[in-house]
């Protein structure tokens, strides 16, 4: 009789431990996600894990000092979500480096701008100027074509998301354009004409886009829709719902304030639906 108690004593034991793993199994989405980030300045981040928090997801930010950490760490696994590039960005340089990761939804769109501590107009830039520029693929070719815009120099009919030097078909001015590591562009203001700086790049450097650029790319100007940044995920965790939540939070009204403060409105907010930023993408 005791051994039939025990035998059913063990069994409810093992019945109950079963149940308890298969519950955990049941809420397999993490709810402690690591986020790389490129800059936490400012009160952004610090709301939305406040308000993820009441959520029940716990995000750990991991701060890098370039774009090329980023999606490398999330493809190993070191870090769950990436939230610092543009889509021309992702896209080239997950085709360039093999990785299946995929944006998940929208953030910001950060215009670009040409700085200068010698210049207060872009036409003042003399004969000969040096002017520095990103070198990744997709940020330098956006800088060439913002260039272009302001009537510096002329690109060949053909030139694409990622061209580069070679696609400058007229140079009036002989310019010496010079690309660099995107964090260098602030740095060598004292030693060219004119530097072209990424939005997120000048606010670490302590400008602000709308006071200090001397020119600033249009973000409504729908040839700037692949300059939209996003989350980036793994393949695999496209669909998970605490991802999407907070790409959610991230469009929450205080956010989005508390993005037009910390930027002194030189980002501006997008969010557009996963099934249109593929049609971008394509």
């Amino acid at each position: 009789m005791y051994k039939k108690i025990g035998l059913s004593l063990i069994a409810v034991l093992l019945f109950a431990l079963l149940s308890a793993c298969k519950g955990e199994t049941a809420s397999d989405e993490k709810k402690v996600v690591k986020i790389g980030v490129t800059g936490t300045d400012g009160q952004v981040w610090d709301i939305i894990k406040e308000k993820a928090a009441k959520e029940g997801i716990t995000i750990e930010l991991v701060e890098f000092s370039d774009y090329t950490l980023p999606n490398q760490a999330l493809a190993d696994k070191e870090i769950d979500l990436n939230a610092f590039q543009h889509i021309a960005f992702l896209n080239q340089f997950k085709e360039e480096h093999h990785l299946d990761i995929v944006p998940i939804g929208t953030t910001v769109i950060a215009p670009m701008g040409i700085y200068s501590e010698k210049y207060k107009d872009v036409s003042e830039i003399p004969d000969k100027a040096k002017i520095a520029i990103p070198d990744d693929p997709s940020n330098q070719a956006r800088a060439l074509k913002l260039l272009q815009s302001v009537g510096l120099i002329k690109l060949k009919e053909d030139f694409g998301l990622f061209g580069d030097l070679s696609g400058i078909k007229e140079n009036p001015k002989k310019l010496e354009i010079i690309p660099m590591v995107a964090q260098q562009t602030p740095r060598v203001l004292p030693d060219v004409a004119a530097s072209v700086i990424n939005n997120g790049i000048a606010g670490q450097a302590g400008f602000v886009p709308n006071k200090d650029a001397i020119f600033l790319e249009d973000p409504n100007d729908p040839a700037a829709q692949p300059y939209i940044n996003v989350f980036a995920a793994r393949a695999e965790d496209k669909d998970n719902q605490t991802f999407k939540k907070i790409v959610e939070i991230y469009h929450d009204p205080e956010v989005v304030e508390a993005i037009k403060k910390d930027t002194n409105g030189g980002s501006v907010v997008v969010d557009i639906p996963i099934e249109e930023l593929e049609d971008i993408i394509k």
